[in-house]
């Protein structure tokens, strides 16, 4: 693709990049769809292309057409100068981390942040000498007097992963420049349709592509995608890792980015209508979701994303822990599973207190996570009825 057709689709909605990003058809033979390159060897055609290396595809760890397509397009969607794949979410947040941390250094992790990020940071980054500092997600700009001469990173997440708090990218972006800071955001709520991160000043931009990308449960796969002054030590560290996705898993994931913005949406209005739903039960102490307006990050949401996804959380009414189990073993179309973004419906119980150190988590009844799929929103809010209705006949 010309830089000419790069610009001028930029001009285009979203709905129409998505449908044409990252597609060659006449370089694959005229075929819509780039098709699965599996493969580890690559073949030169002389002595001479070996030693120069003057091919576009050197080796599988180095890329195929079938990873360029994905990365040229979600470069595209989000504004980047360029996107790694990675096997899994986890594994591009230890890409993007591991490609500005150094030993001695010192990273800023926002207290909401997804705990397998926290368990990272703890654990293998602490071995290598790298300091983690927890901080408030509300802090804004106030993040500059935690910086330190040694501090690499500050990473962020909006909203906070299952308790929702938002966070003033912005601000933080602006503080964190002054000091060549980069920021690290986890993207994977809003993704680049609802909010485009390296506009709001995010450097390395990370994506759970199992999640809304792939809207169907089915494959495991993460994204970083980067401004131009972080470009080219992301490409380093990923190339020196090897941290690859497989073929079927990226081809998958294209297929899934072609209707990406037609589920989101759906997600959005199922999300909302079930929330509002939820916000009106007499079992529901307040729900935490940041479009809705009594939301206490609702105006940084407003201002600064285009929509939300169906990922949200409640804060139920004081109940033992039998009686949430009765409400959740009763529920037939709410699957219980720790991944979201999917057809279906999911739900699940979490509690944050063992793994907050900069803010205290204590809500005034147990939490669920719901991640809002494609059923009818009428036939979600009866199975959820009847589990409400079993939680109330358990004595508590």
């Amino acid at each position: 693709m010309t830089k000419s057709t790069r610009d001028g689709r930029a001009k285009m909605g979203s709905r129409t990049r998505l449908v044409h990003a990252g597609r060659e058809p006449f370089e694959n033979h005229g075929f819509v769809n780039t098709p699965i390159y599996r493969g580890s060897t690559v073949l030169y055609p002389n002595a001479e292309e070996l030693h120069l290396r003057r091919v576009k595809y050197t080796y599988g760890t180095h890329g195929t057409p079938t990873t360029d397509a994905l990365e040229n397009a979600w470069s595209e969607l989000a504004g980047a100068a360029g996107t790694v794949l990675s096997p899994s979410g986890l594994a591009a947040i230890a890409v993007a981390l591991f490609s500005v941390v150094r030993a001695g250094g010192h990273l800023l992790v926002v207290d909401s942040a997804y705990r397998p990020t926290r368990n990272f940071c703890d654990t293998i980054l602490k071995r290598l000498g790298v300091e983690t500092t927890y901080y408030d997600p509300l802090i804004g700009a106030g993040v500059a007097a935690l910086m330190r001469t040694n501090t690499v990173a500050v990473v962020v997440e909006a909203p906070g992963s299952q308790s929702f708090e938002m966070q003033d990218i912005p601000a933080i972006a602006a503080v964190a420049r002054q000091r060549d800071v980069c920021v690290i955001m986890d993207n994977t709520w809003a993704t680049p349709l609802f909010f485009p991160p390296h506009e709001r000043g995010v450097d390395l931009a990370i994506e759970a592509g199992t999640k809304y990308l792939s809207g169907h449960s089915d494959l495991l796969l993460g994204l970083v995608s980067a401004n131009e002054k972080y470009w080219p030590q992301l490409k380093a560290t990923h190339e020196s890792m090897a941290n690859c996705a497989g073929p079927e898993d990226v081809f998958l994931a294209l297929r899934g980015l072609r209707t990406m913005e037609l589920r989101l949406r759906e997600a959005e209005r199922q999300g909302l209508a079930l929330a509002r739903w939820l916000a009106a039960r007499p079992e529901v102490a307040r729900v935490l979701h940041p479009a809705l307006p009594d939301d206490p990050g609702h105006a940084i949401w407003k201002r600064d994303f285009l929509g939300s996804s169906g990922l949200f959380s409640v804060i139920l009414r004081p109940a033992s822990r039998q009686q949430v189990a009765a409400l959740l073993d009763s529920l037939e179309l709410f699957g219980l599973g720790y991944s979201w973004g999917g057809f279906e419906s999911l739900v699940i119980p979490f509690d944050c207190r063992s793994y907050r150190t900069a803010t205290k988590w204590a809500p005034e009844g147990p939490a669920l996570r719901f991640s809002v799929g494609l059923e009818n929103i009428e036939d979600l809010q009866a199975d959820l009825d009847r589990g409400f209705a079993a939680l109330r006949a358990t004595p508590g």
